[in-house]
């Protein structure tokens, strides 16, 4: 008779399991350990599942081959606070599908296909304290404003992507930042880079491996160099550089000058024509009285 009841042990747990799965509405093969958590870790899934619970809290849906996301995802989900879509397809971010995520602390976008984080990618999102982009290797673009907003993001991980270069207001903009990740990226050591370089030397105590962990490459022969070789002083030849802006700028402001200097060439052979005039004026109406 024992061996019996050790054999449906087991069996009964599974049912019990099941039953109570399904009765909290956890999707088809994914677990449910607690009212608020869903776990579809490799589960092989190609599209985010449907009848996930609206109360959800922790939403993990790692190592799948989820290619997109809906833009309307997280309206239904507003007390979602860790989101984990670490190793999946993910090649871009609909626009506004992070900005309602008002509740959400943590975000592993890792080790996927992205290829740009444009402005607004994650609007509001004031309660976001990790963002994880790390491992995306086509990644090559991060617009100044993409970060607007996460006021306070303390972990941001962006190594191992393949950036050459990033607006240095992209980090200016996160004034809780306690930890940065860079390393691993093809940067180029170029005048571009000056001010980055320049911002990561002042907050070098938010690199975890310090500017021994990131190198960039030298615009002349490619050869790679650690950022703790470097200086300032690496970087004097950019100082009388020029940018696209500064270009711009000197040559408004050389066809504004040039109007301006017309313009009063224009007023003052105007007045002088006028003095001109009235003396000839004035001498004629002398001749006439002296006759």
């Amino acid at each position: 008779m024992l061996p019996c009841i050790n054999w449906l042990q087991p069996l009964l747990a599974l049912i019990s399991s099941t039953l109570l799965t399904r009765a909290n509405n956890c999707p088809f093969s994914c677990l449910c350990p607690d009212h608020h958590t869903v776990d579809c870790t490799g589960q092989g899934l190609t599209s985010v599942p449907d009848s996930i619970p609206l109360d959800v809290r922790r939403l993990l849906l790692s190592n799948n081959w989820i290619p997109w996301i809906p833009s309307d995802f997280l309206v239904l989900y507003s007390d979602l606070v860790y989101l984990d879509l670490r190793n999946n397809s993910l090649s871009q971010l609909e626009p506004g599908t992070l900005t309602t995520s008002s509740r959400l602390v943590f975000l592993d976008l890792g080790s996927n296909n992205l290829t740009e984080i444009p402005s607004g990618t994650f609007g509001e999102s004031r309660s976001l304290i990790k963002l994880r982009l790390g491992n995306n290797p086509f990644l090559t673009v991060v617009d100044s404003d993409a970060f607007t907003g996460l006021s306070s993001l303390r972990e941001l991980e962006m190594d191992r992507n393949g950036l050459t270069e990033l607006d240095v207001s992209v980090l200016e903009s996160l004034p809780s930042l306690r930890m940065l990740r860079l390393e691993g990226n093809p940067w180029l050591c170029n005048c571009q880079f000056a001010k980055l370089f320049a911002w990561l030397t002042e907050n070098r105590h938010k690199l975890p491996n310090g500017m021994e962990g990131i190198e960039c490459s030298l615009p002349m022969d490619g050869r790679l160099v650690p950022l703790s070789l470097l200086s300032e002083e690496s970087f004097r030849e950019c100082r009388g550089t020029l940018t696209l802006t500064d270009y711009l700028i000197v040559i408004f402001s050389g066809i504004s000058v040039s109007v301006v200097a017309i313009m009063a060439s224009f007023f003052l052979a105007s007045t002088v024509h006028c003095f001109q005039r009235l003396s000839k004026g004035s001498k004629g109406d002398e001749e006439d009285g002296n006759d």
